[in-house]
């Protein structure tokens, strides 16, 4: 789709320097700037490149001011960053506004699907779904019977929302995640032989979710797997049965939260961290990337690190120390050596 200068500025509630009938199609870094497409100025760093740069606009602040001649059409705003991201946010909207139905999706008789709902090549419906308006369920995406779906949620190709789970409004779940799989939940019995535990829970997401690829949220064994309002998880992270996430927490890839663990809302999770079961993680708690946390978080706004995790200073301290291992063994043993030499005269 084509803008010119003159709507883009009329989006973003700037005003056209240059040429308003400049026309853009396309999106750039200003360094990798083309005909055809809009790029930004907001660092300083990268004003050098507004000089030279083959995009046909850029977006800059107000108070900006050029010490020579610029050879594309100026979108002058009040904040140049955040308007060209509202800019990529309409770019993303436009590209991702499908609707229709496809006549290859398998869609139960009994499912009820909302206004202005997309639904691509081979998806599936089951028995009893009832999916909101303004749902994008992309191609190969599976939602099992008695799901229940929120307006405007998108579901990216080969989402598996299995039977019985709740999803709210405006969440997005991309591809490969699956959501309301078995818990993990064995009984050991003799001779080293497991029996499986019927898992008969669901799970249940509220409002503006957002979950990355491949990550996986089972469903409780008895009860829900609660993902609270606001929850960001990033790719390839692993939710475990009757796990609680506190609203507008956010956790960043290959995350393991085990069963039953509850994560207080507002808190802040590092890549790899891995958290034991059926402890609490207090609001605010920030956990730094690859720890492992065997303990409960008791005080709001907590920092910890570290495998067992403890107080981020007392570790960032001890890890001083433990860096210094070596060359400290070394004059110990120095020291043992001479106090030897000392004894024996």
């Amino acid at each position: 789709m084509k803008f010119t200068a003159r709507q883009v500025a009329e989006m973003l509630q700037g005003h056209v320097e240059g040429n308003p009938d400049a026309t853009v199609w396309s999106l750039a870094r200003i360094e990798e700037g083309a005909p055809g497409c809009i790029s930004f100025l907001a660092n300083p760093k990268y004003t050098p490149f507004i000089y030279t740069t083959t995009s046909t606009v850029v977006i800059v602040n107000e108070d900006f001011v050029a010490d020579k001649p610029v050879p594309c059409t100026m979108v002058r705003v009040a904040d140049a960053y955040s308007s060209f991201g509202r800019l990529l946010e309409l770019y993303n909207e436009i590209k991702l506004n499908k609707t229709g139905v496809s006549t290859h999706a398998a869609i139960s008789s009994s499912a009820t699907l909302g206004e202005n709902v997309y639904v691509g090549d081979f998806a599936s419906i089951g028995d009893n779904v009832k999916i909101g308006s303004n749902v994008k369920i992309y191609p190969h995406v599976y939602i099992g019977d008695n799901v229940v779906v929120g307006d405007n949620t998108t579901f990216f190709p080969g989402v598996k929302v299995y039977s019985d789970n709740i999803i709210g409004s405006n969440c997005t779940f991309h591809s490969g995640v699956v959501i309301g799989a078995d818990g993990f939940g064995f009984a050991p019995l003799k001779n080293n032989v497991y029996a499986k535990l019927a898992q008969i829970g669901n799970v249940v997401i509220e409002d503006h979710v957002e979950i990355g690829a491949n990550t996986t949220i089972d469903r409780a064994t008895m009860g829900s797997t609660f993902i609270r309002k606001g929850v960001k998880l990033d790719n390839l992270i692993q939710i475990a049965h009757n796990v609680e996430i506190g609203s507008n927490t956010v956790i960043a890839a290959q995350a393991g939260i085990s069963g039953s663990a509850s994560i207080g809302p507002n808190c802040m999770i590092g890549g790899q961290v891995g958290i034991v079961g059926h402890l609490h993680i207090a609001e605010g708690t920030q956990i730094a990337a690859q720890s492992g946390v065997g303990n409960k978080v008791v005080e709001p706004g907590t920092k910890i690190q570290g495998s067992p995790a403890f107080d981020l200073g007392k570790y960032q301290r001890s890890y001083v120390v433990f860096r210094n291992l070596p060359d400290l063994y070394t004059r110990i043993c120095d020291l043992e050596k001479r106090l030897n030499e000392l004894e024996k005269k």
